[in-house]
């Protein structure tokens, strides 16, 4: 079950680092090198392994996804490739830096809202994969004992079809003594 939910964390990280990065460029940020990308995964990998026991809210997914935004935008702004103009903190433009929280935040949502409908997708996934086998096995397992269902009450029956039964005469052809 363990190597089930690194799986599950893992490509989590992979997905949630690759798209804060987009966004992180696509808002003005530098690009960084794979050697940070790899050191951006881990953390967020083990952060997602441990939230992985079991199923969460989309509120502590959210805080969870804000906190990992939050330090991979200090990541990614301390190592990139060339140095960022503009966009070091306390000397880049205000409007940059709001851009800079909006995205992140977006991208914070986002992976919050995929991560909650992947679980549930996967649980849905899971749960019909268990009832399919269930009654494979259930389709191919001998009968034991057969159950006999209850007999229809004599009540239920319409008194039309009642009157006609007890009309019904059962006259056959005589007996051989009386034929002549």
């Amino acid at each position: 079950m363990h190597a089930f939910r690194l799986v599950r964390a893992a490509v989590f990280a992979v997905v949630c680092v690759t798209a804060s990065l987009a966004m992180h460029v696509l808002a003005g940020g530098s690009p960084v090198g794979p050697g940070v990308l790899a050191w951006a995964v881990l953390p967020t990998a083990a952060g997602a392994f441990a939230l992985a026991r079991r199923r969460r809210g989309f509120g502590m997914l959210l805080g969870a996804s804000f906190a990992a935004q939050y330090g991979m935008h200090l990541w990614f702004t301390s190592g990139a490739v060339p140095p960022s103009t503009g966009h070091e903190h306390g000397a880049g433009d205000l409007s940059t830096g709001l851009f800079m929280l909006l995205v992140h935040a977006v991208t914070a949502v986002l992976s919050a809202h995929w991560l909650e409908r992947g679980e549930c997708g996967l649980a849905t996934l899971l749960f019909l994969l268990f009832a399919s086998v269930l009654t494979l096995l259930r389709w191919r397992a001998p009968v034991t004992c057969r159950v006999a269902l209850p007999a229809a009450p004599v009540d239920r029956v319409p008194p039309v079809t009642r009157l006609l039964a007890a009309a019904v005469s059962r006259r056959g052809p005589p007996a051989a003594s009386y034929a002549v």
